[in-house]
């Protein structure tokens, strides 16, 4: 009978290898544990990011895209910390939170040009209306539901603004990163309680735009960071602009703005920050906050004071504020959709004939007194119902790049 094969040891060598190999196994895990954890909303954020629409380059159309923001964000941090007085501190605060310094991120606004207004269908809903002009770009439909008391919202973001480039798809692991800033870049939007807003240029300064700038002891908001302030926190129009009074104003990349905010009780307000009249508006750091309210605008002019809805597009409308109409950027545009809301005292039939006023002043067939010869976006906010009825380049009436969402 054969003899019994011997038992084996395994050679000391061997098992020094599978302890390194085991524990490598388990930092590794461990490390994998641990940035899932650290950074497991960044994670969730840039793995929502899809495209919805492609561009058509003939029509001058960049790409849509949608994102679905995981978390806070780190916005109740900025505001804790006094906010931000420039692009640059923006920059790095976004950089330092959101990325913990290991990607650098972008953000900056340029010169856009925009038509708003607001009204009521006929069965009583509150409407905000608006037409982003610009150039092409890439978009983003951004979804945020941050918690901790704060609202729920729909907001769009033109991703040129974080750095995408506009005459390419957003592509690429860092590109979708770098796209984690766009809750800090909002155009327009509207949160679940149905306050809505959108920015839009005012070309304050005289021959060359001034940035407003203002040097108080107040905490620090740019632009964007307001509007996003909004859409968190405020529940009403007199909510929204008690927040916005605590801070200093710093238009980003140095052009002005000015801003339209309504609310589902029918309330809105024009805000402005201005010194003077245009010639001398110069300094940045010496303007104040005006306050245009939908029912109690006349001194700003007779066809105001008669509207309970409110226009705007990218002149200042306080008034004596221009040397003459010519000086006023938009004013075709205004008086257009004064004309199409004044027939109708303001009331609309429902949500698409709201679309068909800002079809009616889109820039592609509009006749341009500026260089944006697109509108990128238009997009009808039902406050109300809290619904989104978005349309992009223009493509009114195409359902692939028609978007209907309910916040």
């Amino acid at each position: 009978m054969a003899k019994q094969a011997e038992g084996r040891t395994m050679p000391l060598w061997a098992k020094i290898v599978l302890w390194v190999l085991a524990a490598v196994i388990v930092i590794c895990v461990a490390l994998a544990g641990a940035v899932a954890i650290v950074w497991r909303h960044e994670i969730a954020s840039v793995a929502s990011f899809t495209k919805v629409a492609d561009r058509n380059e003939a029509h001058q159309d960049g790409a849509v895209y949608r994102m679905d923001i995981s978390g806070g964000f780190y916005f109740d941090d900025y505001l804790a910390q006094g906010g931000a007085s420039s692009d640059g501190e923006l920059i790095d605060f976004i950089t330092e939170n959101i990325t913990r310094g290991l990607i650098d991120m972008t953000i900056s606004e340029s010169e856009i040009a925009c038509s708003s207004f607001t009204a009521v269908t006929a069965s009583g809903d509150r409407l905000f209306a608006r037409n982003y002009d610009f150039a092409r770009t890439n978009t983003a439909l951004v979804f945020a539901d941050p918690g901790d008391g704060r609202h729920k919202s729909f907001s769009t973001v033109d991703l040129q603004f974080l750095g995408m480039d506009p005459a390419q798809d957003v592509d690429g692991l860092l590109d979708r990163i770098t796209c984690l800033a766009a809750p800090y870049a909002p155009l327009d939007g509207v949160n679940d309680a149905g306050v809505s807003c959108g920015i839009y240029m005012s070309y304050q300064g005289g021959e060359e735009t001034v940035a407003t700038d203002q040097q108080t002891d107040k905490p620090d908001l740019t632009s964007t960071t307001m509007m996003r302030m909004v859409l968190d926190y405020a529940s009403t129009v007199e909510e929204a602009i008690a927040l916005i009074e605590q801070y200093d104003m710093h238009d980003s990349a140095q052009t002005s703005y000015h801003y339209m905010i309504a609310d589902a009780t029918g309330k809105s307000a024009i805000l402005e920050w201005t010194n003077g009249t245009d010639e001398t508006d110069n300094d940045g750091s010496a303007r104040t906050l005006k306050v245009i309210w939908n029912d109690d605008d006349a001194h700003i002019g007779a066809r105001e004071g008669a509207a309970d809805y409110q226009w705007i597009t990218n002149f200042i409308l306080q008034p004596g504020y221009y040397a003459s109409d010519d000086e006023k950027a938009g004013l075709d545009r205004y008086d257009e959709i004064y004309a199409r809301l004044s027939a109708t005292d303001g009331v609309v039939a429902d949500e698409e004939a709201a679309m068909d006023i800002l079809q009616a002043v889109g820039r592609r067939d509009w006749n341009n007194d500026d260089g944006n010869g697109c509108t990128v976006h238009s997009v009808v906010y039902n406050l109300t119902k809290k619904t989104v009825y978005w349309v992009a380049n223009e493509h009114y009436g195409e359902e692939a790049y028609t978007f209907r969402f309910a916040l």
